[in-house]
């Protein structure tokens, strides 16, 4: 089954967000300062992702080109938008964070880095799922923290890692025939980078010292193809 390590990654994060959510009823202060360390491990991982850029100044205009565009169409209200719909349909719940908010931090978290692209053209190429296993485990611990103080809106971002790891599988043999290697290697590095300031960003809405609209930094991800192409061309 060729989207085999793909639906293992699913299944681990609404899993692993069903267990998390039998740990909502934690102490409030104790959740606070879970959160409160949740964002300063996340910012640290988001940091070390933007370390493995080669050429910071794509990160950097990617991400300045992206919030332009993200704002112009304002991509993060039609997210939350999304959220409300989805948080309108399920039963009542006690106060906590939105939908929304674990939804996309899930979303970011789940999907950019590395282990997503190579572990998905590798089930594609060869039907090695090996790597989609060990981030799906991974994703799996990852959900359980960041469900028991986001809420359910964590296991809906298994839906984009869904289409975002199949799509890569099923176009991996496209990718392979007409992308170099060392292209494709340079994308997945200044991608890993990019999407590393979204998940710090993350992080320090997380931590409450911003609240910054991360979902507006998404279209960044395409430019960052774009400028890699055009710096590999030439």
């Amino acid at each position: 089954m060729i989207l085999f390590g793909s639906v293992f990654n699913v299944l681990t994060i609404v899993v692993g967000t069903l267990i998390g959510r039998f740990l909502h009823g934690i102490p409030e202060r104790m959740k606070e300062t879970i959160m409160y360390g949740i964002g300063l491990a996340v910012v640290a991982i988001g940091l070390q992702m933007t370390f493995e850029s080669t050429q910071i100044v794509i990160v950097i205009i990617s991400i300045v080109i992206g919030a332009i565009i993200g704002e112009w169409v304002d991509l993060d209200q039609k997210i939350n938008r999304l959220g409300q719909w989805i948080e309108g349909k399920l039963p009542a719940r006690k106060e906590g964070p939105g939908i929304a908010q674990g939804f996309v931090t899930g979303t970011l978290i789940f999907c950019v880095g590395s282990m997503a692209i190579i572990g998905a053209i590798d089930s594609g190429l060869r039907n090695d799922h090996n790597v989609l296993v060990m981030k799906g485990i991974l994703d799996g611990f990852t959900s359980i923290i960041l469900s028991s103080t986001l809420g359910i809106g964590v296991a809906f971002s298994a839906v984009p890692v869904l289409l975002y790891q199949g799509s890569i599988t099923f176009l991996s043999t496209f990718i392979s025939r007409f992308v170099p290697d060392d292209l494709l290697q340079f994308f997945i590095s200044e991608m890993t980078a990019t999407g590393g300031l979204m998940i710090a960003a993350i992080g320090l809405n997380l931590i409450g010292l911003t609240k910054m609209r991360v979902a507006n930094f998404i279209p960044g991800i395409g430019v960052v193809a774009i400028l890699v192409t055009i710096v590999y061309a030439f």
